[in-house]
C-alpha cells in the first residue's frame, strides 16, 4: 500500500479537531523523514513477512515524537528473534482511530504477490498516490507501518487462518481439484450405460410410432417400417437451439406416449366392443370396465390390474418424453452425422413410398402415427357434428302425438314381455363350434313350446353395438333410433322420445315394470323409458353367489319376476322389460338349472358356483371361450322357455332377442352384428299380424331370413299391432 501525505488528495473526511487529525492513522503527518536503515536481519524478516502476508493497503506512519512512533523505532532496532501470533500482530490500532468509511469491500486476492524489484527512494520525495509495485530498499517508519498494518479484509482472512489446526487449509481447499465423478472413475461402464440408454430410447420411440391399434396387426413386420414422423422430428430438432429443442422434444415425446395409450385402448375396444375408442366419449366407460374386471377376477385382481394400468400409462408418458429428449441431445451432439443420416432416411422414405416397396406385405414407408392422429381428430369432429344432427332426428317421431287409445290396440288385454338375452348373437346359431349345441337347444325348446300350445316366428336384427355396451342395444330397439354411442344415449334419455314401454304406459291400460338384475346402482333412466316400477338386483331377494359379472342365474330372475309381478293378481295387464344376464362374458362359471322347488333364495347355487370354471381359464382361451359361451346361451334360452311353458297363458306375448354379438374372440374378427329375435304366443292372431314380415317359423331364424336394423323394429312393431302414426 503506498504512503499518503498531506499533499496527496484524500477521500477521507477532514477531521474537525486538529488533535484528532494529528493522531489519526489515516492522515499521516507531513515532512516525514526516512528512518535509519534497519539491521539486515530485521530487513530480511520484514521482507519475509511482506512476502508471506501481502496487503492491499497500509496504514500511514505515526507522527514523529508520538508514542507509537517511538515504539516503532525501538521495534525496528530490536532484532526479531521471535514472531508473535498473527492474530496478535495484526490486532487493530488503538481506539483513537476513527471508524472506517469504505462502503465497498475490495476483492480478496486469490494469489500472493511476489516482491517487486528493489529501488532506492529519492530524498525528500513524497510517497506516490498509487502503488508502484516496488519495495523501498531502505524501509522507513511509514513502510514499517505498512508492513505492520494489514488491510481490513486480509486481517479478517488471516485471523481465520490463525485458528488452530486450520492454517493454510482454506487456500488448499480453494485450489484443490474437484473430486472425480463415477463417470471419470468408470469411463467404460459410463460409456456402455449411455449406449444402452440410447438404444432403449430408439427402441421405445420406434415401437410407439408403429404401435398398431388392433391385436390382429401385432406383427413383427409392423415394427420394421420407416416412420416419416421420426424423420420430420429430426429435421425440426436439429434446427433448434438447446432450450427450445429440449422443450419441443419433451412435448413430442409425451404426445407420442399419449397416442400409444390411445392405441392400446383401441385394441381393447376393438377386441371387446368391436369398435374403436372415442377420445371424446368413451372415458367414462373405463369405470364400467373396472367394475367388470372386479366381477370377473375379484377385488384384489381388479386393484392390481388397475394399478398396473396406471403405472403403464405413467411410464409410457414419461418414458417416451425422456427418450425423445435423449435422442435430440444425441442429434445435436453429432449434428453433422445426424444431418446426413436424416437426409438419407428421407430419401429412402420417398423412394419406398414412390415405388410401393413392402416387407411382409406391409409398406416400408410409414406414417402410422400421423394417420392415427388424423383418424381420431376426424372422429372427434364427427362426434361434435353428430350431436346436433341427432337432436333433430330424435324430435322426428311419427308416433309422438298419437293418442293413447290409438297405440297398440291389437295387444290390449295381453301380458307383453320384452326380454333381452345377453350376448345372444348370430354366431351362437351359425358358428360351427357353438351352433351344434345351441341349434339343438332351439329345436328342442321350439318343440316343447309347440307341445304347450305356443307358436313362434323368428328373424334377424342388426344391433347398434357389439361385444358390450348392452344399454345401447336396449335403447335402440325401444326408441326406434340408432344409438351407437354414449353421446347419443345421453341425448336420448334427456329427450321426450317415445319408447315401447312408454307406449304401453300412455294407453293407460297397462302396468309397466322392469326386471334388471344387472342394475346395481341408481338408474334414473327408468323414468325416461316409462317404467312405473323397476326391480334392480337388490330388489329381487337373491342370497346366492354371483356368477362372475352376472348377479344371479336367469332361472332365479324369472322366478322372482313371477313371484313379484306376473304371479300376482293385477288390475291391469303387464308390460314388462326383463334383462337376462347369465350369458354375459366371461362365461364362467355357468349356472345350471335346479329343481323349481329348491330355488328358494338362491343359496342352492353356492355349490354350483364353486364347482364352475375359473373365468381366467375361459376368457383368454379362444376355443374354451366359444364352448362356454355356447353353453351359457343354451342355459338362458332354456330358462326363458321353461318359465314360459310353466307360467305362460293365452294372454302372454313374449318378444325375446339378443342385445349384441359376443366379443370378437368368440364371434370372429369379421362377424356381423346380427342377433336373433323371436315372437312367441299362444294366440294365433298375434303371429298373424306379422305374417308379412316373412320371418321363420320356430325359435331359430333361417340364414336368409329378413335382416332389419334394430332401430327399425319399434315402428314396424307398433304399426303391425294397430298403432296410428301422428307425427
Amino acid at each position: 500500500m503506498p504512503l499518503f501525505t498531506r499533499d496527496n488528495p484524500s477521500t477521507d473526511p477532514t477531521p474537525e479537531d486538529p488533535s484528532t487529525e494529528s493522531s489519526s492513522p489515516e492522515a499521516p503527518a507531513p515532512n516525514t523523514t526516512p528512518a535509519p536503515a534497519p539491521a539486515p536481519a530485521a530487513a530480511t524478516a520484514t521482507a519475509d513477512k511482506s512476502a508471506e502476508e501481502p496487503t492491499a493497503d497500509a496504514e500511514p506512519a505515526a507522527e514523529p515524537g508520538s508514542e507509537p512512533a517511538k515504539a516503532e523505532a525501538k521495534e525496528e532496532t530490536k532484532p526479531k528473534t521471535e514472531t508473535k501470533p498473527k492474530a496478535e500482530a495484526e490486532k487493530p490500532e488503538p481506539a483513537t482511530e476513527p471508524p472506517a468509511t469504505p462502503t465497498t469491500k475490495p476483492a480478496k486476492p486469490t494469489t500472493k504477490p511476489t516482491d517487486g524489484p528493489v529501488a532506492e527512494p529519492a530524498a525528500d520525495t513524497e510517497a506516490p498516490t498509487k502503488p508502484t509495485g516496488t519495495v523501498p530498499n531502505h524501509p522507513t517508519e511509514a513502510t514499517e507501518a505498512k508492513d505492520a498494518t494489514p488491510d481490513p479484509e486480509d486481517a479478517a482472512l488471516e485471523t481465520e487462518d490463525a485458528a488452530p489446526g486450520t492454517e493454510d487449509t482454506a487456500p488448499e481447499a480453494q485450489n484443490s481439484p474437484p473430486k472425480p465423478g463415477w463417470r471419470t472413475r468408470r469411463p467404460v461402464a459410463a460409456r456402455n450405460l449411455g449406449w444402452a440408454a440410447t438404444a432403449l430410447s430408439v427402441l421405445l420411440v420406434l415401437v410407439a410410432l408403429q404401435m398398431p391399434n388392433t391385436i390382429g396387426n401385432l406383427r413383427i413386420t409392423e415394427f420394421l417400417r420407416l416412420p416419416a414422423e421420426a424423420i420430420v422430428a429430426s429435421v425440426v430438432l436439429l434446427a433448434m437451439p438447446r432450450r427450445p429443442r429440449v422443450i419441443t422434444a419433451a412435448s413430442l415425446g409425451a404426445f407420442l406416449g399419449a397416442v400409444t395409450v390411445v392405441n392400446l385402448l383401441d385394441m381393447g375396444f376393438v377386441e371387446f366392443l368391436g369398435r374403436h375408442f372415442n377420445v371424446l366419449l368413451d372415458w367414462e366407460l373405463l369405470v364400467d370396465a373396472q367394475s367388470y374386471v372386479t366381477d370377473s377376477i375379484g377385488t384384489a385382481g381388479s386393484v392390481a390390474a388397475t394399478i398396473g394400468v396406471l403405472v403403464l400409462v405413467v411410464l409410457l408418458l414419461v418414458g417416451t418424453a425422456f427418450a425423445v429428449v435423449r435422442l435430440s441431445d444425441q442429434l445435436a451432439r453429432h449434428s453433422v452425422v445426424a444431418t446426413k443420416a436424416t437426409l438419407i432416411a428421407g430419401t429412402v422414405w420417398i423412394t419406398c413410398m414412390s415405388l410401393g416397396l413392402t416387407i411382409g406385405g406391409v409398406p416400408i414407408a410409414s406414417d402410422h402415427t400421423a394417420g392415427v392422429v388424423k383418424v381420431h381428430a376426424r372422429r372427434v369432429s364427427d362426434t361434435l357434428h353428430d350431436e346436433a344432427e341427432f337432436k333433430k332426428l330424435a324430435k322426428n317421431d311419427p308416433f309422438a302425438k298419437t293418442p293413447g287409445d290409438q297405440l297398440v290396440p291389437d295387444l290390449r288385454g295381453k301380458d307383453v314381455i320384452f326380454t333381452f338375452i345377453e350376448s345372444y348373437g348370430r354366431s351362437a346359431v351359425e358358428d360351427p363350434i357353438m351352433s351344434p349345441g345351441v341349434d339343438r337347444t332351439l329345436a328342442d325348446q321350439t318343440q316343447a313350446l309347440k307341445n304347450a300350445g305356443f307358436a313362434a316366428k323368428s328373424g334377424w336384427l342388426t344391433s347398434a353395438t357389439y361385444g358390450g355396451s348392452s344399454w345401447l342395444g336396449h335403447s335402440t330397439l325401444l326408441s326406434g333410433l340408432w344409438i351407437n354411442s354414449q353421446q347419443r344415449y345421453r341425448t336420448l334419455v334427456n329427450s321426450n322420445r317415445l319408447t315401447i314401454p312408454e307406449v304401453f304406459r300412455r294407453t293407460g291400460d297397462y302396468r309397466v315394470v322392469g326386471v334388471m338384475p344387472g342394475v346395481q346402482k341408481s338408474w334414473p333412466e327408468g323414468k325416461f323409458y316409462g317404467l312405473e316400477k323397476n326391480y334392480a338386483a337388490k330388489d329381487l331377494g337373491y342370497k346366492g353367489p354371483k356368477f362372475s359379472w352376472s348377479t344371479m342365474p336367469d332361472q332365479y330372475t324369472l322366478e322372482a319376476y313371477q313371484r313379484l309381478e306376473h304371479g300376482r293378481k293385477q288390475a291391469k295387464p303387464l308390460m314388462s322389460e326383463i334383462i337376462l344376464t347369465s350369458s354375459h362374458q366371461p362365461w364362467a362359471p355357468i349356472p345350471k338349472t335346479v329343481p323349481q322347488d329348491q330355488l328358494g333364495d338362491g343359496s342352492v347355487f353356492d355349490a354350483i358356483q364353486k364347482a364352475g370354471k375359473d373365468p381366467k381359464d375361459v376368457l383368454y382361451n379362444g376355443p374354451e371361450a366359444k364352448a362356454e359361451y355356447g353353453k351359457s346361451i343354451q342355459y338362458s334360452v332354456t330358462s326363458l322357455t321353461d318359465w314360459l311353458i310353466r307360467y305362460g297363458t293365452d294372454k302372454t306375448v313374449l318378444v325375446f332377442l339378443g342385445d349384441h354379438q359376443p366379443m370378437s374372440r368368440v364371434s370372429g374378427d369379421h362377424a356381423s352384428r346380427d342377433v336373433p329375435v323371436a315372437i312367441v304366443a299362444k294366440d294365433p292372431k298375434i303371429l298373424d299380424k306379422v305374417s308379412d314380415w316373412n320371418w321363420t317359423d320356430g325359435l331359430r331364424p333361417a340364414h336368409k331370413a329378413p335382416v332389419w336394423k334394430m332401430s327399425a323394429f319399434r315402428d314396424k312393431f307398433l304399426t303391425a299391432y294397430g298403432s296410428t302414426p301422428h307425427p
